[in-house]
């Protein structure tokens, strides 16, 4: 099965998923800001049965600022903004006659917005809950190129409630934290709504300049939407994906709040989704 439409799938959902470890809420007047840039090359899919298959490469590339502000000392502001977002697709050519198969293409606009908020319920002993709610606007591209199949976006207004739970605690002297997530997505547009959970965990190498963070996170698909949203060769784009994805970041700040971020996600399993790593880089700034 051509799988075109599942590059941008998992951009949408790597990049959504900032949102999902804000367990600790800012105090009033602070806040965490961040500019990447990400980037996808996918060259297989998974189907819908699991198993990998391959297709055309395609790219997808965007610029993006995430930004978590402190309205009170239990009141976040959350944002997720891919302010330009780029789908391509290079030429098709035989191998052996060297014939012009496909023409390449490419779509830019930007992608879709997230914008949420997060409440702080608990914060004692080392041990912080809190809550997230989170609006997905559709405003991004969900058709573009000629068969419609680049895009930016899903077209969806989709709203998710999290739970959040965080601890740090100590091992060997060394100091960690680690963070749970459980949460409701609501789909519209008949899309099936889907459940999420995740798991963080980082340690701080070298004090106040240097983090490692590896994080595991899950979606799964309730099979409650009707919609097929098939192309002429059959791909399907974001109705019933689910996968199990793996990921790493390391931070670096250059100064108290000033700092750069590295990140690798990649999927342990998958279905209806684009196979390959992704890849981001970011400058952030940590107002404490």
């Amino acid at each position: 099965m051509t799988i075109k439409k599942l590059v941008a799938t998992l951009a949408i959902i790597i990049l959504g998923s900032q949102f999902s470890f804000s367990q600790w809420t800012k105090d009033k007047g602070k806040g965490y800001y961040k500019v990447s840039a990400w980037y996808l090359e996918s060259d297989e899919h998974y189907t819908d049965t699991g198993d990998k298959d391959p297709n055309a490469t395609r790219t997808n590339f965007n610029f993006n600022f995430y930004g978590q502000y402190g309205l009170t000392k239990k009141w976040d502001l959350i944002a997720y903004i891919p302010f330009f977002s780029r789908t391509t697709q290079n030429d098709i050519v035989s191998g052996t006659t060297g014939q012009l198969l496909t023409k390449g293409e490419a779509v830019n606009s930007i992608g879709d917005i997230d914008l949420g908020v997060s409440y702080g319920i608990l914060n004692k002993n080392s041990w912080a809950l809190s809550a997230t709610f989170k609006l997905g606007l559709p405003t991004g591209k969900s058709e573009g190129g000629s068969d419609g199949s680049f895009q930016t976006g899903d077209g969806e207004f989709n709203q998710l409630l999290q739970l959040n739970l965080g601890k740090s605690f100590k091992l060997y002297n060394q100091s960690f934290y680690g963070k749970l997530y459980f949460g409701f997505n609501n789909r519209t547009n008949d899309f099936s709504d889907q459940l999420t959970t995740g798991l963080e965990l980082g340690t701080q190498l070298i004090k106040d300049k240097f983090w490692l963070i590896g994080r595991l996170n899950t979606v799964q698909s309730l099979h409650n939407g009707s919609l097929n949203a098939q192309n002429s060769q059959g791909s399907i784009f974001a109705n019933n994906i689910e996968y199990v994805g793996l990921g790493a970041e390391v931070s670096y700040y250059m100064t108290k709040k000033l700092g750069l971020s590295l990140n690798y996600s990649s999927l342990l399993s998958g279905k209806i989704i684009a196979a390959n790593p992704s890849f981001s880089a970011g400058v952030f700034l940590d107002i404490k």
